[in-house]
């Protein structure tokens, strides 16, 4: 490897620690800590600490993000009781406001931190609106919208014409025919003959 490439490398390495989660966490830790304890900080230490935090949450070991969550909510309701103390002993109305609407603020993180933590402990399960699962292949009938939309592309929609047509008779199946012409029967055939018999017949005088 040439000396070039050596110094490429350590270069891409040190932009890759620079913008890691953990140089991050690194930065905003050490940042406004207390001097004595930073006096005895190893800080490669730390971030190698880090790194670890970061590698068993991967591995769904959420034990340490269980324990951060607990202490912030903690965190937040000491303030909660802090703040509302403030406000209710001070006597000037605009102070008790705003130290009450503090309080009031962290409160609610408390409450909303307690609801991560409650979920991570116990994911919430997830229904589904509607499913359609089957081991087989399915038929849908549309037999009556078929027959009401006049659609002549689905069998139902002829069974369904068949069977307003069809009539039983003499233990038989039996089909109208609205299209035949009726021929004339023995009642209108007599009536015919009848007729002259029963017309108006002139006196004579």
């Amino acid at each position: 490897m040439t000396k070039a490439n050596t110094k490429e490398t350590a270069a891409l390495i040190h932009a890759k620690l620079l913008i890691s989660p953990e140089m991050a966490s690194f930065r905003l830790i050490t940042t406004r800590e207390r001097e004595e304890l930073m006096a005895q900080l190893d800080p490669p230490s730390l971030l190698d600490a880090l790194r670890e935090q970061t590698q068993a949450v991967q591995q769904g070991d959420m034990k340490v993000a269980e324990a951060m969550l607990i202490s912030q909510a903690t965190a937040l309701q000491s303030l909660f009781v802090k703040l509302t103390e403030t406000g209710l002993k001070t006597g000037m109305l605009r102070q008790q406001e705003t130290a009450l609407r503090l309080a009031l603020k962290a409160q609610s993180q408390c409450r909303a931190t307690l609801e991560t933590l409650a979920n991570i402990k116990n994911p919430p399960v997830v229904y589904a609106k509607q499913a359609n699962v089957t081991t087989g292949p399915q038929q849908i009938n549309n037999g009556v919208q078929s027959a009401i939309s006049g659609d002549n592309t689905g069998a139902p929609q002829e069974k369904i014409r068949k069977n307003k047509l069809k009539e039983l008779g003499h233990g038989q199946e039996q089909w109208l025919d609205a299209g035949t012409t009726r021929t004339t029967g023995r009642k209108d055939q007599a009536a015919k003959a009848m007729a002259p018999l029963h017309g108006t017949q002139k006196r004579c005088g």
